[in-house]
């Protein structure tokens, strides 16, 4: 029986590993280590189907040394032991690398049966986890121990695999076997999650199980993806029309204080699996649209955008939901950002002259140069931490670019400073 492809395809260099560019390109430290063939204990943390395994198979066959496989779920310490005993008449004072998958399940005493095994050299770990290893991983472990952070591939990337694994496919079966259309293989990476074997298993579900046409060839479209995946194809390229017109309906909704509507295009995105998109967007809306009317929104969003990304979908829906919701239903403001675009555009067009003499930083003043001293106002020092001073240089010094927003958080504080500066 052949290996599933997922294997068959299985990287054999650096080179060849999909994404993970941040930890594995060239000069990063992940690769230096794994190419230094001096292996450290190590803890690989990230989403299934990102190359965790992959790339221990790699680093034990640069360090010429065995690599040991072991699922947390169902091992033990006597496994473990079982292992050790076997490469001391194997190896003697070389060591194994042993790779612990799903660490996390393993409990705080299991953990600690390894320290005395990596601490003496008989064992080098290297151990992964799906689940965030500082809250999960016993400290003695964490403290011996480089973690390094697999991210989910982008589409791209496992569009780049999910090619090169038709070609293998096509070779076993015969060049002409096989025809897809154009957009399969993109139709197939965007829903694969990131999660380039899930990719890889979809794409030989549909090769195994699609029945030939009347001429005998296998014609894979976007219905075969829809059919593998178990998820209906919706309109959406990231890199064209409906990517942006999505995501400008669920701003625009947004901003327009529909919250039926704006969840209708979150449900598109979350469809689309563009997590990455709607984060974003979130936090733009935040802070283009809602602004100072309701300026906690922005913490409580970024809140929200942080566990989606910590959960990943399905769950990561439930934070993006609240996150719409609360904006669509919060008062809004723009004064904030025009202000700040009306000051830009005047440094762009107009000479808007120096820093003020009591703004600047100190300086020396040299003999002969008038008025002596730099003369600010400390604010703190007078009745409400305020005093009338000149901020502006002089060319603009009666410019305004800040206007209240008509919402009740900026009306208060107008209503404040009128009353401070006895307007």
């Amino acid at each position: 029986m052949n290996k599933p492809l997922a294997d068959r395809i299985r990287p054999t260099c650096l080179d060849d590993v999909a994404g993970q560019k941040h930890i594995l390109g060239k000069g990063r430290i992940l690769r230096n280590i794994i190419e230094s063939g001096n292996i450290p204990s190590m803890i690989f943390y990230g989403p299934s189907g990102t190359g965790k395994t992959t790339v221990a198979n790699i680093a034990a066959k640069i360090s010429n040394r065995p690599l040991y496989k072991l699922n947390a779920t169902n091992a033990s310490v006597s496994d473990i032991k079982a292992i050790v005993k076997e490469s001391e008449g194997l190896l003697g004072q070389d060591g194994v690398l042993l790779y612990l998958d799903e660490i996390q399940n393993f409990n705080k005493k299991q953990q600690q049966s390894l320290l005395e095994y990596t601490e003496n050299g008989k064992i080098t770990l290297i151990a992964s986890t799906t689940e965030n290893p500082y809250f999960y991983v016993y400290n003695a472990i964490l403290s011996r121990s480089t973690v390094f952070e697999f991210r989910p591939l982008k589409p791209e990337d496992i569009e780049q695999v999910l090619s090169r694994a038709l070609k293998i496919l096509k070779s076993e079966m015969g060049e002409d076997s096989i025809d897809s259309d154009s957009d399969f293989l993109n139709l197939l990476a965007e829903r694969s999650g990131g999660d380039v074997r899930r990719a890889l298993n979809s794409l030989e579900l549909a090769v195994s199980y699609t029945p030939p046409d009347s001429d005998g060839k296998l014609h894979l479209t976007s219905e075969t993806v829809e059919q593998c995946t178990q998820k209906k194809i919706i309109k959406y390229d990231k890199m064209g029309d409906s990517h942006y017109d999505i995501l400008s309906a669920f701003q625009k909704s947004i901003r327009g204080s529909d919250p039926d509507a704006a969840v209708h295009y979150l449900a598109r995105l979350v469809a689309a699996d563009d997590i990455q998109s709607i984060c974003r967007r979130l936090l733009v809306i935040a802070c283009e649209d809602i602004g100072l009317a309701y300026p906690s929104a922005i913490t409580i969003v970024k809140s929200c955008v942080d566990s989606a990304l910590m959960l990943g979908f399905p769950e990561a829906r439930i934070p993006l939901a609240e996150a719409t919701v609360l904006l669509a239903t919060a008062p809004k403001s723009n004064s904030a950002y025009l202000a700040l675009d009306s000051a830009l555009y005047d440094l762009e067009h107009i000479d808007t002259g120096n820093i003020p003499r009591q703004l600047q930083n100190v300086h020396y003043d040299g003999e002969g140069e008038l008025p002596k001293g730099q003369n600010y106002l400390y604010p703190h020092d007078f009745p409400n931490h305020y005093v009338v001073q000149q901020y502006l240089p002089d060319k603009i010094k009666d410019k305004r670019y800040y206007e209240y927003g008509r919402n009740k958080a900026e009306q208060s504080a107008k209503e404040y400073w009128d009353k401070i500066k006895n307007k």
